[in-house]
């Protein structure tokens, strides 16, 4: 089954598989280098800038995924980035993962063309070591524990948080590399609708709406969008549907439509609906192709959800979640296993309360519990089972502390208990704080924490072993955040480091056993500038060290670099608004040193890549716009997996409509 087989490979490789690490060469040093020259630089200078009038400060986003209540985020004591809806509009980003490319310490890789297995790497540890949520609720596939991006769309979104660093402490299993979470759109005013549809390269075809909006206590938001492509290989196709909403209702108008009305007394009932299903060709590798594999993933979820605030100084919030997924790799020609079937379900209830006993302190607590049933039908595999399934119940129960002693200081701390029906329980804790220097506009961040990833149930049901342990890691940051030029600029460097334990891996039989270690650290930054008005700069850079420290796992000679993990990664953005109504936007990535799997034997290198894109949108009038975009401008030719083309260059065009 395609997307199940070789999750230590082709889906999230391994944190081995045999190799030496590549000669660093005068690049690799130059990045890091001048980042740390430019901060030092940028600093000294800020000694002389005026610090801007109380008119003067922007508005700084609003957080919650650092410590599960809203924070500004320049007060967040965690590594922490938001990418907006406006954002995600102006740049005609359709997916969340093309959103995810421009974030520090992220490294996206695609298997290929759009639709094909997309996953995420968070300071260079595997794609199931992220937590991702959608309004609060886990959404990591159940049968490999990683979320796969390849069919998330952004219709409905408003906004896309991402912390690095442990965060089991707060979210529990899988958030041992970090945290992204998702959030809807509420709605808040008058209902609108937006209709648009796009058609362009490779025969492709899109049309989406959105609309939100709230009438007395009722407010609703809803997205929906249909994709048909046939991209550029035989057996390539991509049909993708896909639909989300968020409905609620408030006795109290106040909390309609804001997420922290600051009303003495709030409550809503809501619920969020999602419901995708996408049918895809599996073309394999170019080496060795495959005409006819297909798979087809249909996916809904619905969850139920409660904010109550009794008073001021007091929140609850009760979501009771439920999930459903089916997966078909019908045919599949890969000679052992042939035609499956995969169902996956699972039950969630995730409780949160915030105390504020005094103006000083937050003590925030919980509780969690997951339910969840994992099976594959495949009925013409050559020897074994027909069926194999898995089952995994979890509880766990955790406490918060955010205090606030002195002005401009936040110190976290906190511990969780997590407690599993195959393997008994687990401790995590965490450690953060910021500090903001008034005069010089200085914020200064650090943490450190323990994350957890517990085998998934492809690990246990196609390894045959129920005896595997979490894995583990104990990770720290530490960072600066500068605003300059009256906060026109603001410039921000983080050094992190992560020491993994108990990795799954293979022995020479084959068995998946708790053999593996790793090591990754590295440097993040990133650049937010707006030097005139309509003008807006972005860039991020990582620097990443990631290798194996263990011999016992025979998939990767010890002391090789984890495959698939770039060592430089540069994206850069500039938009701009003509005449208040053509916005046009040119952004570019650059990706440096990655070496890829090859079982047992030493890594080989995967050539350098880089590609830029341009987008453009006129504001015909207020309900009218037309807008087109050139993907990979300079038709580079690249994989981001080996023997998995990415697109050449693509040119799409469309029109939009408002009221």
């Amino acid at each position: 089954m395609r997307r199940f087989e070789n999750i230590r490979g082709l889906t999230s490789p391994t944190l081995g598989v045999g190799g030496k690490l590549v000669m660093q060469n005068r690049l690799d040093w130059f990045f890091p280098v001048a980042i740390l020259v430019f901060t030092t630089v940028v600093c000294h200078a800020q000694e002389t800038t005026p610090t801007p009038s109380p008119g003067e400060a922007e508005v700084e986003s609003v957080v919650v995924s650092a410590t599960r209540f809203d924070i500004p985020l320049d007060q967040s004591p965690a590594s922490a980035s938001v990418i907006s809806s406006e954002e995600l509009e102006q740049k005609q980003i359709q997916r969340v993962s093309d959103a995810l490319r421009e974030v520090p310490g992220l490294s996206v890789v695609q298997t290929g063309s759009p639709g094909q297995l997309t996953s995420v790497f968070t300071r260079g540890l595997r794609s199931e070591h992220t937590q991702v949520l959608l309004d609060g609720i886990p959404i990591n596939q159940g049968l490999q524990g990683a979320f796969n991006f390849a069919d998330f769309t952004t219709e409905d979104i408003d906004r896309i948080e991402i912390v690095r660093g442990p965060q089991s402490t707060i979210y529990g299993p899988r958030a041992l590399a970090g945290v992204i979470q998702i959030f809807t759109k509420q709605g808040t005013g008058t209902p609108g609708v937006m209709l648009a549809a796009e058609g362009g390269s490779y025969d492709t075809f899109r049309e989406w709406s959105q609309s939100d909006g709230k009438i007395d206590g009722f407010d609703y938001s809803v997205g929906a969008s249909r994709l048909d492509t046939e991209n550029a290989r035989p057996n390539n196709n991509y049909r993708n549907t896909a639909a989300i909403a968020d409905v609620g209702w408030s006795p109290n108008p106040a909390l309609s439509g804001t997420r922290s009305a600051a009303a003495s007394e709030q409550f809503r009932i809501g619920s969020l609906f999602m419901y995708s299903v996408s049918d895809i060709g599996l073309p394999n590798t170019i080496f060795d192709p495959r005409p006819i594999d297909h798979f087809l993933t249909e996916r809904w979820l619905i969850g139920p959800h409660i904010d109550w605030k009794p008073a001021e100084w007091w929140d609850h919030k009760l979501i009771v979640a439920y999930d459903h997924e089916r997966q078909i790799n019908n045919p599949n020609e890969d000679g052992f296993v042939g035609a499956t079937r995969a169902v996956f379900e699972r039950t969630q209830v995730d409780y949160q309360n915030d105390l504020r006993p005094v103006t000083w302190l937050i003590l925030t607590s919980g509780f969690y519990y997951s339910r969840i049933n994992a099976g594959q039908e495949r009925p013409f595999v050559l020897f074994g089972p027909t069926f194999i399934s898995d089952h995994t119940d979890e509880t766990a129960g955790f406490v918060e502390a955010t205090l606030t002693p002195v002005e401009n200081l936040i110190f976290v701390a906190g511990g969780r208990f997590d407690h599993f029906n195959q393997f008994g329980g687990i401790w995590t804790y965490r450690f953060a704080g910021s500090y903001k220097i008034d005069k010089t506009n200085t914020i200064l961040h650090s943490s450190v924490g323990t994350g957890f990833s517990p085998p998934s149930s492809q690990d246990k049901i196609f390894g045959n072993n129920f005896g595997l342990k979490p894995e583990e890691d104990l990770g720290w940051d530490i960072g600066i955040r500068q605003q300059l030029w009256q906060h026109r600029v603001d410039v921000g460097l983080t050094y992190f480091h992560n020491d993994l334990s108990n990795v799954i891996g293979f022995n020479g039989l084959f068995d998946t056993l708790n053999l593996g270690s790793a090591e990754t650290q590295g440097l993040e930054a990133e650049l937010h500038a707006q030097p005139i008005p309509n003008f807006v700069l972005t860039a991020a850079y990582t620097y990443l060290e990631a290798e194996k420290t263990s011999s016992k796992d025979v998939s990767q000679l010890q002391g090789a670099r984890l495959p698939r993990r770039p060592r430089n990664e540069v994206y850069v953005s500039a938009s701009y608004l003509w005449w208040t109504r053509l916005r046009t936007v040119v952004e570019a990535k650059f990706v440096n040193a990655r070496e890829e799997l090859n079982f047992g034997e030493p890594n080989f290198d995967i050539e350098d890549y880089s590609f830029a894109n341009i987008a453009a949108e006129y504001e015909v009038n207020p309900h009218f716009s037309i807008f087109g975009r050139i993907n990979n401008l300079t038709n580079e030719h690249y994989s981001e997996v080996f023997g998995f083309p990415a697109l050449g260059r693509a040119a799409y065009a469309g029109v939009k409509l408002r009221f």
